[in-house]
């Protein structure tokens, strides 16, 4: 396994096959809701939020997007980060698939700061949010993908972008191999699962992608349990005070 994980997996999650839809789906992106729960995945891009914001000056309205985000439940504890701290924030949820649509529309049915949007990364309007994030999203792509899909993110971000995303490693590969067959059963989760951590990162992945995109700002820094967080801010960027 250790050799194995030296370099990014290239096999497709089943997820990302776009014949595979239906019911199984939408109880894997529910079952998903459990594993991030179990291993903090909100905690990494609050801390990218945090940052950003802070460097902004704090503005007192943020729009967030958050592309490829599933059901998009790690956005309910940015709510109540904003909550805390009186900002106006307003959420939008983009994923490609009808059925993360569906599965996110009736996740927030009571919540007005979130919408949802079917569309995908690269066909994103320019300057559409404040922040741009992508949580778990970017290790679906191949290594020579990765600098267009930080540009479009880019694009349409008016502060920066916020990438939180797995580190590759065993520790982790291991234990999400194991939590995946206790929470479910689904052939989704039990493949999709670890191989999303074989898909993860390294910090040379991380220079690779600031060298290829060839522009100052980029950082990222580890963070519990097995994160990276990367932030790429705008030469000059400023929140949309509307």
């Amino acid at each position: 396994m250790l050799r194995l994980l030296r370099e990014r997996a290239a096999s497709r999650e089943l997820m990302d096959d776009p014949a595979q839809d239906g019911e199984e789906l939408k109880v894997a992106l529910r079952h998903l809701r459990r594993l991030n729960r179990l291993f903090r995945a909100a905690s990494p891009m609050l801390y990218g939020v945090a940052r950003l914001w802070t460097e902004t000056g704090k503005p007192r309205r943020l729009t967030v997007l958050d592309i490829g985000a599933g059901s998009g439940d790690i956005n309910a504890a940015l709510l109540r980060w904003a909550d805390a701290r009186g900002i106006e924030l307003t959420v939008t949820l983009v994923d490609r698939t009808q059925e993360a649509c569906a599965e996110a529309a009736a996740y927030y049915a009571d919540e007005p700061r979130i919408s949802v949007m079917c569309r995908d990364v690269l066909d994103l309007d320019e300057q559409a949010a404040d922040i741009v994030t992508g949580s778990q999203f970017v290790h679906h792509f191949a290594s020579k993908e990765l600098p267009d899909v930080a540009s479009a993110m880019l694009r349409a971000s008016r502060i920066g972008i916020v990438i939180q995303d797995i580190h590759r490693h065993w520790l982790p590969w291991a234990a999400v191999w194991l939590a995946a067959r206790l929470v479910s059963n689904n052939r989704y989760i039990r493949n999709d699962g670890p191989l999303s951590v074989a898909k993860g990162f390294r910090s040379e992945d991380w220079r690779r992608l600031n060298e290829a995109l060839g522009r100052p700002g980029l950082r990222y820094a580890w963070r519990p349990l097995f994160r990276y967080v990367v932030t790429i801010r705008k030469s000059g960027g400023s929140a949309n005070e509307r």
